[in-house]
């Protein structure tokens, strides 16, 4: 189930295989995540933007998460804060560098080949949160080496034989040491992202016709990295498929395999089973995030999947300060969905969220930079958070929750 003997794996598990640019070159070339999205539809093949860049059905919820977290207004104070201020936080007991992590994502490799482990080292050295997704391209067991401190896990419903794959799964990032277990209830089904269906992805076996071929040819630093990292692949996933079996046919098993909603009950035998903090991830109703608390979960993940299962859900950001409210303190509150900037992470705080986490932000980064893309996203968001923390008055992560916002799209909810 590791994948370590892989000699391109082995050999560049270590942050110091990375020659990062000089700063300020990639600050003038990209000095804002929305310009890494510009840079990864020149750098990457068409076919790999889409993927990344696209929602469900016509992008309408992408749209809205982005909209609904514009709006969000923030009223600064003067006179009280003389220094940028630190922008450390703590979650489930771990101290972290800043309230921004990494979401977990299905397939990045797609992308950026190597991706999963490029995010993993740049969450470890900037000391951030990093999710693994069930469907990424990366081992549990070789994300624990590659970040030992940072280390989350995301999991889906695998429910066949009783959830024996499901709770291997738990077994083995147990054992390799990931310090939250990520449960996602937001995709009970796989609905139609049409960008991805039109260039050829998402509906059927995978295979490139021939202007993916084209799209490919045409990017040629993509196929560099597709050299040395190899094809992308559910790694988590192999062993459960069969070792030899091809990519197609572990696309099969995890479309046969893994789909619905975690029941309660299902989130109650986990919880069991899993003695470190757990989260759960695709919470849209206070009524959810009570029930989830009660059952003794430690963290409630505010999230509409960012906006590529239905376009109709509403933003994340919209419902966050209802969820925070009847969670009032028992669980810590986590939101991603439409994340592009340090200011929207102040923005999720500053409504009640412990800390925000991003995804295609760090896809556009690794589309438009390679392998420095993920580290170059964080220092952007993490310095951005700084400077509105520093303009709102907030001398702490923890302050920013009294800064005075106004938020006329805050959803209310009728009364239970």
């Amino acid at each position: 189930m590791d994948d370590t003997t892989n000699p391109v794996t082995k050999a560049t598990l270590s942050t110091a295989t990375i020659a990062y640019p000089p700063e300020t070159k990639l600050r003038r070339r990209f000095p804002t995540v929305l310009n890494l999205r510009l840079g990864a539809r020149r750098h990457i093949p068409h076919f790999s933007f889409e993927y990344m860049d696209g929602g469900a059905g016509a992008d309408i919820g992408i749209e809205h998460n982005w909209r609904a977290l514009d709006e969000v207004e923030i009223v600064p104070r003067y006179g009280v804060m003389p220094r940028l201020p630190p922008a450390d936080i703590e979650l489930f007991g771990r101290k972290y560098a800043a309230p921004i992590g990494v979401a977990p994502m299905g397939g990045p490799a797609l992308v950026w080949p190597g991706a999963d482990r490029f995010m993993a080292m740049a969450a470890q050295e900037a000391r951030v949160p990093y999710t693994l997704g069930t469907v990424g391209g990366m081992t549990i067991e070789t994300a624990a080496q590659v970040a030992p401190d940072v280390l989350w896990f995301q999991l889906y419903r695998i429910a066949g034989n009783g959830h024996a794959i499901g709770f291997d799964l738990v077994r083995r990032a147990e054992q390799a040491g990931v310090h939250v277990l990520v449960l996602t209830l937001d995709v009970p089904v796989r609905t139609v992202r049409t960008r991805e269906v039109r260039v050829g992805l998402g509906a059927g076996p995978f295979r490139p016709d021939w202007r993916m071929i084209l799209d490919m040819l045409s990017s040629p630093g993509w196929l560099m990295a597709l050299y040395h990292e190899g094809h992308p692949r559910f790694a988590n996933l192999i062993p459960y498929a069969g070792e030899t079996a091809s990519i197609n046919e572990v696309i099969r098993f995890t479309r046969r395999e893994m789909g619905g909603a975690f029941t309660w009950d299902e989130i109650a035998r986990y919880r069991d089973r899993w003695k470190r903090p757990i989260a759960l991830k695709g919470i849209l109703h206070p009524a959810d995030a009570e029930r989830a608390v009660s059952l003794g979960i430690d963290g409630i993940w505010v999230s509409n999947h960012g906006g590529r299962q239905v376009e109709a859900l509403v933003p994340s950001i919209d419902v966050l300060p209802a969820i925070a409210a009847q969670v009032a303190g028992r669980a810590t509150i986590l939101m991603d969905s439409g994340i592009r900037s340090g200011v929207d992470v102040v923005r999720a705080i500053a409504l009640g969220a412990h800390a925000a986490f991003a995804g295609k932000a760090f896809l556009w980064g690794l589309g438009a930079l390679g392998s420095v893309g993920a580290r170059h996203v964080i220092d952007l968001i993490v310095d951005e958070i700084k400077a509105a923390m520093g303009q709102a008055g907030a001398d702490s992560v923890a302050e920013i929750r009294w800064v005075l916002v106004r938020h006329k799209n805050a959803f209310v909810f009728p009364q239970q």
